[in-house]
C-alpha cells in the first residue's frame, strides 16, 4: 500500500472522489498532479493544490449552465486537461461524466446522447463539434432519421472551434463557491462516479453504472498488489472512456497523489515513455506488440557479439524470473549472474524504450500472446496479465511482484470472488462490480443474479493456486461444421509470434476447416526488406513472393504447434493496418470481428473456393 497517504477517517467503503481530492489538496498540495504538453514539447503542470481550485471552479462554472445533481453529461475532448477538470467537476455536483469515444460511429453517438438523457455535451474541437452538432434541440435527430435527443447546449474547449457555443474557457466562474462545497459534501458514496459505455464490438454500447465506492474499493485492493512507489508518474495515453484509463488516469490518481502526465497522441506515447522513465506503465496487447516488434528490431541490427550476450542475459532473466514464479529464492550464483546481467546487458536495452526504471509492467482487455510475454521475461521486464470488465470497475484479478503466473490473469482483488460455471463461463462477485446498467428512463438495471454473481461471457478456469487462466470470450468461440469448438484467440496469438505478423484474423464458423486474415506489421516488414535488398513500401511487400513465402512459413510453423482443429488451411496478406479509425477495432483495440468479415467477405470466401 501506498506509505505516504492518508486517508479520510470516513470508512473506505463511505468515501468518494471528492473526498479523495479535498485530501490530496491538503496534504500534498504542492506536489504535481497534472501535465499537458503543447505541440512543441512546452509542459504545463497544476499541483494538487491547484488542481482542486481549477475543478471547483469548473464546477461552479457547470451548476451556472444548469447542471445539477443526477445529470448526465457527455465529454469527447481526448486527453486533455479539459476532459480531466471536467469529469471531477461534475462529480463535485452529484452529476455523472459520461466519456464517448472520439471514434464513435455518427450513430452510436446519437444512441448515448438519447439514451443518457444528457443535455450538455463538452467537445474538444471543431471536428468534435460538427458531430455534435446534428444532436442539438430543436431538430436533434439522429443519422438516418433516428429520434431526436434531449441535448440542448455544447461546450467547446479550442478557442478556435467555439462557433455559437460556449467556450470552456469562458466558463462562468462565479466568487462565492460554497454552492459547490455544499454539493460536494452531499455526495455519497453508492451514487454513479461515471456510466461508461461499452465499446460496442456488437449491437448498441449499453451504459454501465459505476460508483464512487466501486472505484475507489478497486483502487485500494490495487494498490495492495502492485507496489508501486508513492506518487509515481502515470502516462495518460488510452481513452477516458475506457475503464482502464479512467482507474489508471483519474481514479487511482486521486487515490495515490499520484502524477498524469496526458497524452493527446497515443501515436507519441513511447516518445513519452522514453522521456519520462515511468515507475508503471499499462498497454493493452497491441501496444506491448508495437514495443516487442520495434525492440527486436533494432536488436537484430546489433554486432553478432552483442546478440549472443544479449542471449545470454535472457537465459539468465528467464531463469530467475522461473524461480520467482514458483515461490523460490534464486540460488547465489544465479541471482550474482543476473544482477550483472541485469546491469551490464538488459538495462542500456530497455532504456531504449524507457522501461529500465519499471516496477510494474502490466496489460489487459485480451490475452497477451506467449511469445510477447517471453520476449519481454528475456530482458528482465515480466508483463503482469490482468483481467477485468467495464462491469468489474476495471481489473478484478491481478499478478504482482509477490505472487503471478505468466501467461494467467492472476488471483482475484481483495473483496471479490471467481467461479466457472459448468460450461467454462468465468463469473464473479464482489465489492468493485457495477451497480448495474443504465435504462433509458433512468433507472438502473442489476446486473447480477439473487446471488450477486456476474456472468463475463468469458471462458476459462482457475488452476489449483487459485489464479485465472482465460481462453476466449464465449461469444467468439468458432464452432467448424464438424462441432468442434476452437477458440480464435489461441491460434490468433500463435500465428502473432511471428515478428512479420502485425495482427490476424481466424474465420471458420460453420465451416470444415480455418482461414486467417494475416496483416503485415510494418516496422518488421521494413526491416525484411532492407535485409533482403528490396525497395519497396509495406503495400507492394505484401505481394513480394520472398515475403509471402516466409509467412507460409510463420503459418507452417504455427500449425505445427496446433491440434488438426486448430490449424489454418489456407491465408490472405493485408498491407494495410487495422486501427479504431478505419473501424476494423474497438477504440481499446479489440477486434471487431464481424466488422472485419463483412468487410474481407470476398477475401474470405474466396480461401474457401474450390476446396472440398
Amino acid at each position: 500500500m501506498t506509505t505516504l497517504l492518508r486517508l479520510p477517517g470516513t470508512h473506505p467503503a463511505e468515501l468518494t472522489v471528492p473526498d479523495l481530492l479535498l485530501r490530496n489538496a491538503q496534504d500534498h498540495g504542492a506536489l504535481p498532479a497534472l501535465t499537458w504538453y503543447a505541440a512543441d514539447g512546452t509542459a504545463t503542470t497544476l499541483t494538487w493544490s491547484e488542481a482542486r481550485h481549477r475543478v471547483v471552479e469548473v464546477a461552479a462554472g457547470l451548476a451556472a449552465l444548469g447542471v445539477a445533481p443526477g445529470d448526465h453529461v457527455l465529454l469527447m475532448m481526448g486527453n486533455r486537461p479539459e476532459h480531466w477538470l471536467t469529469d471531477l467537476a461534475l462529480v463535485h455536483l452529484g452529476a455523472v461524466p459520461v466519456s464517448v469515444y472520439r471514434t464513435a460511429a455518427p450513430e452510436q453517438i446519437a444512441h448515448i446522447a438519447r439514451h443518457s438523457r444528457a443535455a450538455l455535451a463538452v467537445v474538444g474541437d471543431a471536428e468534435e463539434r460538427a458531430r455534435w452538432e446534428p444532436l442539438l434541440a430543436p431538430s436533434g435527430g439522429g443519422p438516418d432519421g433516428t429520434p431526436p435527443t434531449g441535448l440542448r447546449r455544447l461546450v467547446v474547449a479550442d478557442e478556435d472551434a467555439v462557433g455559437p457555443h460556449t467556450a470552456f474557457s469562458r466558463l462562468p466562474r462565479p466568487e462565492d463557491t460554497s454552492a459547490v462545497e455544499e454539493s460536494r459534501r452531499r455526495v455519497r458514496a453508492g451514487q454513479p462516479v461515471t456510466v461508461v459505455y461499452t465499446s460496442g464490438t456488437t449491437g448498441d454500447p449499453k451504459g454501465v453504472v459505476i460508483s464512487h465506492r466501486n472505484v475507489i474499493l478497486n483502487g485500494i485492493a490495487l494498490d495492495k498488489v502492485t507496489e508501486l512507489p508513492d506518487h509515481a508518474a502515470h502516462i495518460c495515453y488510452l481513452p477516458f472512456a475506457h475503464i482502464a484509463e479512467r482507474m489508471l488516469g483519474i481514479y487511482l490518481p486521486l487515490l495515490r497523489a499520484s502524477h498524469v502526465h496526458l497524452c493527446a497522441d497515443p501515436a507519441e506515447v513511447t516518445t513519452l515513455v522514453r522521456a519520462l522513465r515511468p515507475a508503471q506503465f499499462f498497454g493493452v496487447p497491441r501496444i506491448w506488440e508495437k514495443c516487442a516488434a520495434a525492440l527486436r528490431t533494432a536488436l537484430d541490427a546489433l554486432p553478432a557479439g552483442q546478440r549472443a550476450a544479449l542471449e545470454e542475459a535472457g537465459r539468465t532473466a528467464r531463469a530467475h524470473l522461473r524461480c520467482r514464479e514458483e515461490g523460490r529464492t534464486p540460488p547465489p550464483a544465479l541471482e550474482a549472474a543476473w544482477e550483472q546481467a541485469r546491469r551490464d546487458v538488459l538495462a542500456p536495452v530497455l532504456a531504449r524504450a524507457g522501461f529500465d526504471r519499471l516496477v510494474w509492467a502490466a496489460s489487459a482487455s485480451a490475452p497477451l500472446p506467449p511469445g510477447v510475454l517471453d520476449f519481454f521475461a528475456g530482458l528482465g521486464l515480466p508483463v503482469m496479465d490482468a483481467w477485468g470488465l467495464t462491469e468489474t470497475s476495471g481489473a478484478l484479478t491481478l499478478n504482482g511482484p509477490r505472487a503471478f503466473r505468466l501467461g494467467s490473469v492472476g488471483r482475484p482483488l481483495e473483496g471479490t470472488e471467481v467461479r466457472t460455471a459448468p460450461d467454462g463461463e468465468i463469473e464473479v462477485r464482489g465489492v468493485t462490480l457495477f451497480e448495474g446498467y443504465l435504462r433509458p428512463d433512468g433507472s438502473v438495471e442489476p446486473g447480477t443474479d439473487a446471488d450477486g454473481w456476474f456472468a463475463t461471457g468469458d471462458l476459462g478456469r482457475v488452476d489449483e493456486d487459485g489464479y485465472l487462466w482465460v481462453t476466449d470470450r464465449k461469444k467468439e468461440m468458432i464452432v467448424t461444421s464438424t462441432g468442434k469448438n476452437v477458440s480464435p484467440a489461441l491460434v490468433e496469438n500463435i500465428l502473432k509470434e511471428h515478428p512479420l505478423i502485425g495482427q490476424a484474423m481466424v474465420y471458420g464458423d460453420g465451416r470444415s476447416y480455418l482461414v486467417a486474415l494475416l496483416v503485415l506489421d510494418g516496422e518488421a516488414a521494413a526491416s525484411w526488406a532492407a535485409g533482403h535488398g528490396v525497395d519497396a513500401d509495406t503495400g507492394t511487400l505484401a505481394a513480394h513472393p520472398g515475403l509471402r513465402a516466409e509467412i507460409d512459413r510463420a503459418v507452417a510453423a504455427a500449425n505445427a504447434r496446433l491440434n488438426r482443429t486448430e490449424q489454418v488451411k489456407r491465408h490472405r496478406l493485408l498491407a494495410q493496418e487495422w486501427s479504431p479509425a478505419t473501424g476494423e477495432l474497438t477504440p481499446s483495440l479489440k477486434l471487431r470481428r464481424r466488422v472485419i468479415a463483412a468487410r474481407y467477405r470476398r477475401e474470405i470466401d474466396g480461401l474457401y473456393e474450390d476446396q472440398v
